[in-house]
This record gives structure tokens, C-alpha cells and sequence, in this order.
């Protein structure tokens, strides 16, 4: 019972919040499955008919270049972003996923800076860049270092990374921080009093 005699009620549960999703740039991804393709078709080429290997090699290595291909090129231009309701899944390729919880971040907005294409770390700065495309960056400030196991392990205070349409990943992203914030705690008396 309340402090008024009245009973507990729970409270009517927040509106689940749906997983948003955002491409992020193909421009860099499309360039570089097309100049991969064009180096491994030249390199099968040259080894198939200027060398003296025996055919099961030749099909191994293009298996192997296949392989290749098909995960650091074509991967990439198969996923997404995922904006949840208290994270950010960030993916580039079945190679690299980062779940970054909403609640770490000091600061999350439009980035201005010089970025890296590609899954690369900027060790001075300590910046992770998850970038397809220089348009539409993103900048997510973590309040501590993080490490990342597709970068060797190493720390990063910042991601930068970006989105098809950066207005719209903004306004959703404050739309989730601002629907997160806890309601201001107020002491509940469930046991009864103790008899003196």
C-alpha cells in the first residue's frame, strides 16, 4: 500500500521502441570489390597461363580469391546500422559489429573532420572511423576508452561512421536519449512499519 492507503499499481509499460535501421555509404565498398576483382582476375590470369601450375592450384587460389572477395568486398554493401532503443550497432561487412550502448556515449553528433574509408584507427587521435562515404558523417564520443577487437585490441574515445541520412539518425537518436532519461526516483514504503 501507498502512503495515502491506497494500492500499488504498476506502471502501464513504455511503448517499445522499434530497431531503426540505416545504410551507411557504398561508394568506397563498390570501388573496391571492382579494383579486388580486377587485381584477382589478372592475378589468375598471369598464374594460369604464364606459370607452369598445376590446375588444382590454380582452382585453390581462385576459391581462396572468392572467399576473399565475396566477405572484405561485397559484405559491406550488405548491411546496415542498428539504432535499438538504448544502443547502436554499428556493422561494416560480416567483419566488423560494435554494440555501442546509448548511455556511454558523452556526446553524439554531426562530425566535421577528415575521415578514413574503411575499418580504420586513427591511433593518435584515437578514432575508430566504420566509414563507406565522406558525406553524412557521424561522430559518437564515448566517455571512456573502449577497446575494439577488429582493430587488434586497440582503444578508441571516439567512432566515426555514416549514415544515408544523418538529420534522421540524429532526430532518432535524441528521440531515444530523451525518452531514456529516468523519472526522478521517489522513496516507496512496501514493507509495514515496524511495531514499537
Amino acid at each position: 500500500m501507498n502512503h495515502d492507503g491506497s494500492l500499488i499499481r504498476p506502471r502501464a509499460a513504455s511503448a517499445r521502441v522499434e530497431p531503426r535501421h540505416f545504410r551507411s555509404g557504398r561508394t568506397f565498398f563498390y570501388l573496391r570489390t571492382f579494383l579486388l576483382l580486377i587485381a584477382f582476375t589478372a592475378l589468375l590470369l598471369f598464374v594460369g597461363v604464364q606459370t607452369v601450375t598445376p590446375q588444382p592450384w590454380i582452382v585453390l587460389l581462385g576459391a581462396i580469391l572468392a572467399v576473399y572477395l565475396l566477405v572484405v568486398g561485397l559484405s559491406p554493401l550488405l548491411t546496415r546500422h542498428t539504432l535499438t532503443g538504448s544502443r547502436l550497432i554499428l556493422r561494416q561487412g560480416w567483419y566488423f559489429r560494435a554494440a555501442l550502448p546509448l548511455g556511454d556515449a558523452e556526446s553524439i553528433g554531426p562530425y566535421d573532420g577528415e575521415a578514413k574509408y574503411g575499418l580504420r584507427l586513427a591511433i593518435g587521435r584515437r578514432t575508430l572511423f566504420v566509414v563507406g562515404s565522406t558525406a553524412n558523417l557521424v561522430g559518437f564520443r564515448l566517455k571512456e576508452p573502449r577497446r575494439f577487437p577488429q582493430v587488434l585490441f586497440l582503444k578508441a574515445t571516439e567512432v566515426v561512421f555514416d549514415v544515408d541520412d544523418r538529420d534522421a539518425f540524429l532526430a532518432a537518436v535524441e528521440d531515444r536519449v530523451t525518452a531514456s532519461e529516468p523519472l526522478p526516483a521517489r522513496k516507496i514504503p512496501i514493507l509495514p512499519r515496524a511495531r514499537r
